[in-house]
């Protein structure tokens, strides 16, 4: 009996992935729970498993291909038996013998040519026959160095670019006064890099966010004292009572969820021509992966303490580091908080992530002059902005939210006591 892998539930939204490794080959004995096929997704990488034991039968896509949700990746045959290590000793003997009389009855020149020769997936071969590329002028990406289908596009995509590019040069050329050639660079080096699945998404996300969302930004400054002189004076004895540091993140999403309270429709999302409004507060909180931004989920944040948030994001940031973070941790999210200020940002729009309708953004605190009580003073100040959906949520809306978080973090008391 056959079964079949297929691609699994990857999570909300996530309905495409490109295969990037076979762990596995054809033929291979695998046992349950067994990892055949890495995937890669707008948002993680994912693992496919073995649920049946068997041997390895076929494998139906190759690495580089694109998959749907449900679209069968290969076939295990249940009935095949598990081999003894004898057999497995005997089967590569056999292989070594075989490869030896292979050589030796094809001669040197077939061994050069088959060192040479790169590997190519049948997809990858049958795309390079129709477009008419040489594949042994292709740099394989795949396992062992295989071309696969997306290093062909990809080389197409090159070479049309570079005759684009050239054509452009000859006509700029052309129009070129004497003195532009000779000031001109004989040569001019650029690098292509293709763009992974999630640098693709984000791309197309943050345009159809501009597209689809009347999108406002509102800006306030907040002083940061009391804040700064509360984490300083508790922060050692938070420290030891519960193993990690107080920092500013979880004082703005607790002054973030008070905010939302008082203003329920920046928490809410439109569905067709309903508004729901929505009575949890999950906070994503935004950040920087090597290749790209993600925003993992704190749910029920409005239930956590201080400390729980802290440890919360800290494990986040782990997970996102080593590249572990599951579809649970990144599915849904009310709002967002997104920290600029830890690269050194002093002013920022943040872009909505839809269907929310509402996304913080946080900067560097710089100590600056304002002016106190007929007087001036210098003080550590964070300028802090709300992008918002219009659509929904009206300009005095807008203001009014972010007069409220910085009130909470002004005096965070108040925001201890509605926490």
């Amino acid at each position: 009996m056959t079964v079949e892998v297929v691609v699994p539930e990857i999570g909300e939204s996530v309905l495409e992935a490109t295969v990037t490794a076979w762990l596995k080959r054809e033929g291979d004995y695998v046992n349950v729970g067994d990892v055949l096929v890495e995937l890669e997704t707008d948002k993680v990488n994912l693992e496919v498993g073995a649920k049946n034991a068997g041997s390895l039968k076929e494998i139906k896509v190759q690495e580089g291909e694109d998959v749907k949700v449900g679209d069968v990746l290969g076939v295990i045959d249940e009935k095949a038996e598990q081999p003894t290590d004898s057999d497995k000793g005997k089967d590569q003997q056999e292989e070594r013998e075989g490869k030896k009389e292979e050589k030796e009855s094809r001669g040197d020149g077939y061994k050069a040519e088959q060192e040479s020769a790169p590997q190519v997936t049948p997809v990858a071969s049958r795309l390079a026959k129709e477009k008419g590329v040489d594949v042994s002028k292709v740099s394989g990406t795949g396992n062992e160095g295989r071309v696969t289908k997306a290093d062909v596009e990809g080389f197409l995509e090159a070479r049309e670019k570079a005759e684009e590019t050239k054509q452009v040069s000859a006509e700029k050329e052309a129009r070129a006064k004497p003195s532009d050639k000779e000031s001109m660079p004989s040569s001019r080096p650029e690098e292509r890099v293709r763009m992974t699945r999630r640098r693709r998404t984000i791309a197309q996300r943050l345009l159809e966010a501009q597209q689809t969302t009347a999108m406002l930004t509102t800006f306030n400054e907040v002083d940061m004292s009391a804040v700064v002189e509360m984490r300083e004076r508790r922060n050692e004895e938070f420290q030891k009572q519960h193993g990690i540091k107080l920092g500013f993140m979880s004082f703005f999403v607790k002054a973030s969820i008070g905010a939302l309270k008082a203003f329920p429709r920046v928490n809410a999302e439109i569905d067709e021509d309903e508004i729901v409004l929505k009575n949890y507060y999950d906070i994503g909180v935004a950040i920087g992966a090597e290749d790209g931004l993600v925003v993992p989920v704190l749910r029920d944040a409005n239930r956590m303490s201080f400390a729980e948030i802290e440890r919360q994001i800290k494990s986040l940031v782990e997970k996102t580091n080593e590249g572990k973070l599951s579809i649970q941790d990144l599915r849904g999210g009310t709002f967002t908080i997104t920290n600029g200020g830890v690269f050194g940002s002093m002013l920022s729009t943040p872009i909505l992530n839809p269907p929310q309708v509402g996304i913080l953004g946080l900067h560097k605190i710089e100590e600056r002059p304002i002016a106190m009580d007929g007087q001036v003073v210098i003080r550590p100040m964070m300028y802090v902005a709300l992008s918002y959906d219009h659509r929904i949520v009206d300009g005095r809306e807008a203001v009014q939210f972010l007069v409220k978080v910085k009130e909470l973090i002004e005096d965070p008391e108040v925001l201890l006591l509605e926490g």
